[in-house]
């Protein structure tokens, strides 16, 4: 027996010096891959050029302008002189400043502020889908990863055992039907250690899918660490931002609609040369100044209807708004209920396999002299084995909780 778990120790040792991987490998992996996060990225970078595009349009915006007209008059054919003065040449710098108020123009400014925090806000909650998803089968894949270590080992004890098996059957300790049905038993573990083998691979290709990784090595995971993050206020977490963000827009979006019912200046401005050739053709170089202003007077009632809308617009968010917050809500409060599950049934598990671990002691002392029940052993084996798996599946579901629980809960 000594001999059996230093020989699983060995192979245990040799198997730490494999390739590992950890959780973050995979999510730097899953984050680097996303197009969903370039896009966003992009879309940034996009937000702040027109940002700088808006910006631009405010200044001066400077025009050369040349234009030459001719209108020949033959024999008292062609268009009036008064109006086209036979021949024109116009070469003109034009400048056009639009005059935007200071109130107008932050509001204005406050449009690119709105459009980037809601893409950070969006960004912010891609990353953590990203994280969730790679989290959740990271978790499955280690478990896979971890019940075949415990099979492995409770197959090696099996073999061991039907070897004694064997020999007490050679000795008449027991009948040949007993021990076939040992061997069965074994041969069960043995499938059953095969088929999780498979199921970690598949696993694992999940993982490197999930990660955008082409990639079919099998690495060793290391045990997740996951446990609980500081929980913040309903009220401040991040999945509200979106419905703050939208209502901010809105009520920008309702000054900005008073703002296009002011009245609005323009500061116009050219020099250069104009001029019809009908007098003193090389004096006529010289500039003009001016402007123009806009009153609205009567839309039609535009205006109302405008704000009506923004209105009815706003309503509606508050109304998501507050059924995403019974929703969000009630979402944690299921989750802590099933932590909570997990945790009460671990204990009782942890219990149950301490009285089977006892038995099975027992039983194979009793094997030894010939005094047990293959049945009986047999059972006890399948039991701790059921039990081990009914642990492992417990803990992952404990640990995929607690997974949602930091997605929703938590702004990391």
């Amino acid at each position: 027996m000594n001999r059996l778990f230093a020989f699983i120790g060995l192979i245990m040792s040799i198997n730490s010096f494999s390739q590992e991987r950890e959780l973050k490998y995979f999510i730097d992996k899953a984050q680097t891959n996303s197009p969903l996060l370039k896009d966003i990225s992009n879309q940034l970078k996009s937000n702040a050029l027109d940002s700088l595009l808006n910006l631009a349009t405010r200044k001066p915006q400077v025009n050369a302008n040349i234009a030459a007209n001719y209108a020949p008059v033959v024999n008292d054919w062609g268009y009036d002189g008064a109006v086209t003065n036979n021949h024109v040449l116009t070469g003109l710098v034009g400048v056009n400043q639009k005059i935007v108020g200071k109130n107008n123009r932050n509001n204005q400014l406050q449009i690119y502020k709105l459009i980037k925090d809601g893409l950070t806000t969006t960004k912010k909650i891609a990353v953590k889908d990203v994280n969730r998803a790679i989290t959740s089968q990271y978790i499955t894949a280690s478990a896979t990863s971890e019940q075949i270590v415990y099979n492995e080992k409770t197959a090696a004890v099996l073999k061991e055992e039907s070897n004694i098996l064997k020999q007490l059957t050679q000795h008449s300790v027991y009948k040949q039907t007993d021990y076939l049905l040992f061997s069965a038993t074994v041969k069960q573990q043995e499938l059953v250690l095969l088929q999780l083998k498979q199921q970690y691979q598949n696993d694992l290709g999940l993982l490197y899918y999930i990660a955008g990784e082409t990639d079919t090595t099998t690495v060793h995971l290391q045990k997740p660490n996951i446990t609980l993050k500081d929980n913040t206020q309903n009220n401040k977490s991040i999945f509200f931002k979106n419905f703050e963000n939208d209502s901010i827009k809105l009520q920008n979006q309702n000054r900005q609609i008073d703002f296009a019912y002011k009245p609005s200046i323009s500061l116009l401005a050219d020099a250069g040369y104009l001029s019809s050739f009908a007098v003193l053709p090389y004096a006529n170089i010289g500039f003009s100044v001016g402007f123009g202003i806009t009153v609205p007077i009567y839309d039609g009632g535009q205006r109302t209807l405008q704000h009506q809308k923004t209105a009815a617009a706003l309503e509606t968010n508050l109304a998501y708004k507050n059924n995403f917050k019974k929703q969000y809500q009630q979402q944690l409060l299921l989750l802590n209920q099933k932590l909570k599950q997990t945790q009460q049934l671990e204990k009782a598990l942890q219990q149950q396999l301490k009285i089977t671990e006892t038995l099975i002691e027992a039983q194979k002392k009793l094997l030894l002299t010939g005094d047990a029940q293959i049945t009986d052993f047999v059972l006890a084996i399948t039991s701790i084995i059921s039990i081990q798996n009914s642990i492992s599946q417990n803990n992952i579901n404990k640990l995929q909780v607690i997974n949602d629980i930091n997605y929703w809960s938590s702004n990391e």
